[in-house]
C-alpha cells in the first residue's frame, strides 16, 4: 500500500508538473521556459519596472508585452546570458534603460517618478522627415513608406529598416510599419540593434560585455567602455561630445534605477560627454 501511496503522488508531481510547463509552453513558447533573460527579469519585475505602459495616455498601451520581449530575447541568445552574473544583469538593465528613453512618457514631476514610465509610446510623434537616405544604394527607400522611429530602440533610417528585416524575415523597405504594429517583431528589430555590430560601430551588447576591442580611431575619439558608449552607437550623433546633455542625463537615470533593482553597481564611463561621435 506504501509503494502504490507513493507511485500515486510521483504521478501525480508528474501531471501537476507537465501542466504547469504546459501553460508556460503555451504563453512563453514551445520551451515552456522563460530562459536566462526570464529568471533574472520575471514578469513581476518587468511589470514594477515599466509602472505605466499601459496607462491609457500612453500611445503604446497593451504593446509591449513581458511574452514578447522574452520570446525575442530567444532569438538571441547571447543576450543577457554572456559573462558572469553581474555583467549579464548589467547588459539587461543597460538594454531597458536605452528602450526605456526611446519611448518614455515620463516628465520630472511625473507619478512615481520620470523613470517609471518606460515603454509609453511605439512609434515617434510627427516626425520631422521620412528618414530616407537616398544615396544608399544597398537598402532603397520604397516610395512613400517612412523610416522614422518605431519600436523600443526606435529604430529609423532604411538603412536600419532593411537589414533588420533581411535578418528577422520580413520586408523591412516596404513594409516598416510591422514593426508599430507587432510587439514580436518590435522588440526583435531592438535587440537586433543591440547585438549587431555596424561597420566602424561594435555592437552594444560587445560593449557591455567586455568584447570591445577599440580601434586606433576609437581611442583618439575617447570611445571607453561602458554606458556613455551604448549612448554613442544608439543616438551619439546628437548627444555625445556635450556636456550635461539632458538626454543622456535621462538614459543614465534609467540605467542606474534598473542596476539598482537588479542589484549591481553601474560600471564606468555613464556618459559620453567627452567622446566624439562615430
Amino acid at each position: 500500500m506504501a509503494s502504490q501511496a507513493r507511485e500515486l503522488r510521483f504521478l501525480l508531481a508528474v501531471a501537476v508538473f507537465s501542466a504547469a510547463a504546459a501553460v508556460a509552453g503555451a504563453r512563453y513558447g514551445a520551451a515552456g521556459q522563460c530562459g536566462p533573460v526570464g529568471a533574472i527579469v520575471t514578469e513581476q519585475l518587468y511589470s514594477s519596472l515599466f509602472l505605466h505602459k499601459d496607462d491609457a495616455v500612453c500611445p503604446a498601451k497593451g504593446f509591449y508585452t513581458y511574452a514578447s520581449f522574452i520570446r525575442a530575447t530567444k532569438k538571441f541568445p547571447r543576450f543577457g546570458a554572456t559573462g558572469d552574473l553581474v555583467t549579464r544583469k548589467r547588459e539587461i538593465a543597460a538594454f531597458l534603460a536605452q528602450i526605456s528613453h526611446e519611448t518614455t512618457g515620463g516628465w520630472a514631476t511625473a507619478p512615481d517618478g520620470p523613470y517609471s514610465w518606460g515603454l509609453c509610446y511605439k512609434e515617434e510623434i510627427r516626425p520631422q522627415s521620412n528618414y530616407c537616405d537616398a544615396t544608399d544604394k544597398q537598402w532603397p527607400c520604397y516610395p512613400g513608406k517612412s523610416y522614422h522611429g518605431r519600436g523600443p530602440i526606435q529604430i529609423s533610417w532604411n538603412f536600419n529598416y532593411g537589414p533588420a528585416g533581411q535578418a528577422l524575415g520580413f520586408d523591412g523597405l516596404r513594409n516598416p510599419e510591422l514593426v508599430a504594429n507587432c510587439s514580436d517583431t518590435a522588440y526583435q528589430t531592438a535587440l537586433w540593434f543591440w547585438m549587431t555590430p555596424r561597420e566602424a560601430k561594435p555592437s552594444c551588447h560587445q560593449v557591455m560585455v567586455g568584447e570591445y576591442c577599440p580601434s586606433r580611431a576609437d581611442v583618439a575619439a575617447n570611445r571607453t567602455a561602458g554606458f556613455g558608449l551604448v549612448t554613442n552607437i544608439v543616438n551619439g550623433g546628437l548627444e555625445c561630445n556635450i556636456t550635461e546633455d539632458a538626454r543622456v542625463n535621462n538614459r543614465i537615470g534609467f540605467y542606474r534605477r534598473y542596476c539598482q533593482v537588479l542589484g549591481v553597481d553601474v560600471g564606468p564611463n555613464l556618459d559620453c560627454a567627452h567622446q566624439l561621435p562615430y
